[in-house]
């Protein structure tokens, strides 16, 4: 069953149910007053009957007739009936007489008043006490409201629940199909969207409702998707581009080499050339594989207490013995004295590597100028800012510093892959961390990376 279907059969429901149950109780409380009202009425003929036949005064009992034939409605099937209350009186055979039980009579005796009902004939029963003695006073009619007018109202309320009843299925499935209209509409949509025409988006209505909330996060899902397919792409294009360079280098010199015998030199001079588009193969390979091995959860990788303090030195290292000519300065300044707060939770070889990255460019592309590398810490966080003074990036450029092999326009005299800040960008997700860079045309370019301190828990 379709969920529009079941939300209409359950507002149907709903309405039927609240209907019936309101119907249902109004019915039963007008009966029980219908039937109250009806015994107090024979009550009061029982009373005004007693007074103008047992006590007979001539002028009470013309004035009691009078207000009778006035005021008091003439019953259908009315009887009154008076029986002398005497020690020893059973009543089984007034009972039997008026087709009565003889427990109405006890509780006329005992309680001075009695009721009783039998079909459509009531009996209500009151103890009198007259100048010749108590009497039981009984009288009885047909409940001609009771009869007519409650099977009247019966009828309304049962065509009522009738009309009511269609009324509300048909305003179930309308309601019902007003609600899913937006999603069918959406679901109709989606289905025509694929890896062609990811440029398709939802047309919201600018409704602040959970329908316009879901068209909203259903066009960013689109936006990141369409930006992944394009990113994917231009990856592939790149990787192939990159790749097949040093192949070729490599192929195309062997061939050379082995078409006819040469001099020992040139073989040395070919195999040098063969070496080195080899090693650069072997870089362009090793990075690929950093880069789609950050491209998982972590979930399989080791992830330890981290001194940042302690990584910094070590980048240093590093980058002392890949460039002996940097200009890396530490600002330790603003470090804080306690030691707790300077750890965080991560694979210390992989936060090396892109911390070794972002160094060994900032030194690069500002020709060896002073390159400062600084520790700071905010709250839960621990802050390192590499600061350099060197090319920067375009504008136009910043948009794209994520995307593997892109590498900014003003960058193309400088050797690399333009893989470190995906690769860098990678690990800082691996462990929640952020990273942002802000950069300049030749004024220098700032990034900061910055991790949660090591209390929470990675893949």
């Amino acid at each position: 069953m379709k969920t529009q279907t079941k939300i209409a059969l359950i507002i149907f429901l709903i309405s039927m149910s609240t209907i019936v149950l309101l119907s249902a109780s109004v019915y039963f409380f007008i009966i029980r007053y219908s039937f109250a009202d009806f015994y107090k009425r024979l009550e009061i003929r029982g009373v005004v009957t007693a007074k103008a036949e047992l006590d007979r005064e001539e002028a009470s009992t013309a004035v009691l007739q009078e207000v009778r034939d006035m005021h008091l409605e003439k019953l259908t099937e009315e009887m009154e009936y008076f029986y002398e209350i005497t020690s020893g009186k059973t009543f089984e055979e007034e009972a039997r007489q008026l087709q009565v039980p003889i427990s109405f009579f006890h509780d006329l005796l005992q309680n001075g008043e009695a009721t009783f009902q039998n079909k459509n004939t009531f009996y209500a029963g009151i103890k009198y006490e007259s100048r010749k003695g108590p009497y039981a006073v009984i009288v009885s009619a047909d409940n001609y409201y009771n009869y007519h007018h409650l099977t009247y109202l019966r009828n309304i309320f049962f065509i009522g629940i009738i009309a009511a009843s269609l009324f509300s299925f048909f305003i179930s499935f309308v309601f019902s199909r007003q609600v899913f209209n937006p999603v069918k509409e959406i679901t109709d949509k989606v289905k025509e969207i694929s890896s062609q025409n990811l440029h398709l988006r939802l047309e919201s209505k600018n409704v602040n409702d959970e329908i316009s909330e879901l068209e909203t996060t259903f066009n960013n899902m689109l936006d990141r998707l369409e930006t992944a397919f394009a990113t994917q792409n231009n990856f592939i294009s790149n990787a192939s581009h990159e790749l097949s360079t040093p192949l070729t280098t490599i192929i195309g010199e062997a061939d050379v080499t082995l078409a006819k015998e040469r001099t020992p030199k040139e073989y040395i001079d070919s195999l040098n050339v063969i070496v080195q588009e080899a090693e650069r193969l072997e870089k362009i390979t090793r990075s690929l594989l950093f880069l789609a091995q950050t491209g998982f959860t972590g979930s399989t990788l080791k992830f330890d207490k981290v001194r940042i303090d302690q990584l910094i030195w070590d980048v240093k290292s590093t980058i002392d013995k890949l460039n002996p000519k940097n200009k890396v300065q530490l600002n330790l300044s603003l470090m804080p004295e306690d030691p707790t707060k300077l750890k965080v939770k991560g694979n210390e070889q992989l936060l090396l590597l892109a911390l070794t990255n972002i160094v060994s460019n900032a030194c690069k592309y500002s020709n060896n100028q002073p390159v400062t590398l600084s520790i700071d810490t905010i709250e839960n966080k621990v802050i390192i800012v590499v600061k350099d003074l060197g090319i920067g990036i375009p504008e136009t450029d910043m948009n794209y510093i994520y995307d593997p092999f892109f590498r900014a326009s003003n960058a193309k005299e400088y050797e690399g892959y333009g893989i470190g800040l995906s690769l860098a960008r990678n690990i800082m997700r691996l462990h929640s961390g952020e990273i942002q860079v802000t950069s300049k045309v030749n004024q220098g370019t700032e990034v900061q990376l910055t991790f949660p301190i090591g209390n929470y828990t990675i893949g």
